[in-house]
């Protein structure tokens, strides 16, 4: 793993915001850059890679969730979004348009931290969230090693966003048993985010994109209509 600082890009076009938030992830260590905009963000963006994007919803110009589409378009980036907007139909539009998380203003430094670290995990070689690290195991010919954060098939790595990577691992855990649209929730999103079980459709949906795109045949993640998902154990 490397001894190199995370790099976060915080977007928020409240100087309040920016400045509380870059402080205390300074202190923890992390490399930020901050932007005030959406284009400003997008230039930075595609100028130098980073390892997380603190993004607000309301900006001056594209808004937030413009933002995470477009970088959706090229980066598997995870984007924890902010906002002071904490309806259960914001949430739910954050998570389908690819966001990773969701924290609502006013938050603390704790629960600021604790989102950028649960995050981090899930992209840092050699660490996992939960369970043992590094675990390694190959179901229908996509090799999974949960410490380094990959998803390979026979032509090549799968590029999955963080939130795309979990819902897989848990999929293929679970090889040839149904799995409820509640329980994907539960454990790729977390409890917090028991809402609407159509997010598990559309990230299923971006889910097959990827895998297709990499050679694999997406039919391995079967629906099983009424209930929830399968991947087929072949």
């Amino acid at each position: 793993m490397s001894d190199s600082p995370a790099r976060i890009l915080v977007v928020d076009d409240e100087p309040s915001i920016t400045e509380f938030v870059s402080y205390n992830l300074k202190k923890e260590g992390y490399n930020v850059s901050v932007a005030e905009d959406g284009d400003t963000a997008l230039k930075l963006a595609a100028a130098e890679p980073f390892d997380l994007v603190v993004l607000d919803v309301m900006l001056p110009g594209i808004d937030g969730y413009e933002v995470c589409r477009r970088l959706r378009a090229t980066s598997s980036v995870p984007v924890l979004f902010l906002s002071a907007r904490d309806t259960e139909l914001d949430k739910v539009v954050g998570l389908e348009i690819g966001g990773d998380d969701y924290l609502a203003k006013p938050f603390g430094v704790r629960e600021l931290s604790a989102r950028v670290k649960a995050l981090l995990r899930r992209v840092t070689p050699g660490v996992r969230e939960t369970g043992v690290a590094g675990e390694r195991f190959t179901v229908a010919g996509i090799t999974l090693d949960e410490g380094e954060h990959r998803a390979d098939a026979t032509d090549g790595p799968i590029d999955l966003t963080p939130r795309e990577f979990e819902l897989l691992a848990i999929l293929m855990r679970h090889a040839g048993k149904v799995l409820s649209r509640e329980t994907l929730l539960r454990d790729a999103w977390g409890w917090e985010y028991l809402v609407e079980t159509k997010t598990v459709d559309t990230h299923v949906k971006r889910l097959r994109d990827k895998l297709e795109a990499a050679g694999v045949d997406p039919a391995l993640v079967e629906t099983v209509r009424g209930y929830g998902y399968r991947f087929k154990a072949v």
